[in-house]
């Protein structure tokens, strides 16, 4: 990893720039060059280091949410997770060790939009999607400082 894409992923964690163009003020903060920048994110992209950039809202305060989970047969696993991975209002999916053995996050802009996700991942899969609604709201900072060595 170069020191460039170092730097990005240190130092833009949090306090990501909210103007017309982002990359050029990281370019700035970094004295690098807006195409720089985004070749270095897209590199990082493209190799699976990291699996987006973008904002992350509260939970609730923009649309609806929720936390989603379901039985897969183990050898249906890979299947079901590139039909859930292909709706565009699931951000990510995990196996876990678990009967419930894959989980992932749905947004939609309103609870009738991930109920609706829920049933047509239900429907097509044929099985019963777990609908695990936040009730409660914890503010937890994900961001962390890398070690690089």
């Amino acid at each position: 990893m170069n020191e460039l894409e170092k730097r990005l992923l240190d130092g833009f964690q949090r306090g990501f720039p909210l103007t017309e163009r982002p990359f050029a003020e990281i370019a700035r903060q970094l004295n690098a060059e807006e195409d720089q920048v985004i070749g270095a994110l897209e590199g990082l992209s493209e190799s699976g280091i990291i699996s987006r950039v973008g904002a992350a809202f509260a939970p609730g305060g923009i649309g609806a949410s929720t936390l989603a989970a379901l039985a897969a047969p183990p050898e249906r696993l890979e299947e079901i997770a590139e039909l859930v991975n292909g709706f565009e209002e699931v951000n990510h999916n995990y196996e876990r060790e678990h009967r419930l053995n894959l989980w992932f996050v749905i947004t939609a802009p309103d609870r009738d939009g991930v109920d609706r996700v829920i049933a047509e991942i239900s429907r097509r899969s044929g099985l019963e999607v777990l609908d695990l609604p936040m009730l409660e709201s914890y503010r937890l900072n994900l961001g962390f400082d890398l070690q690089w060595s």
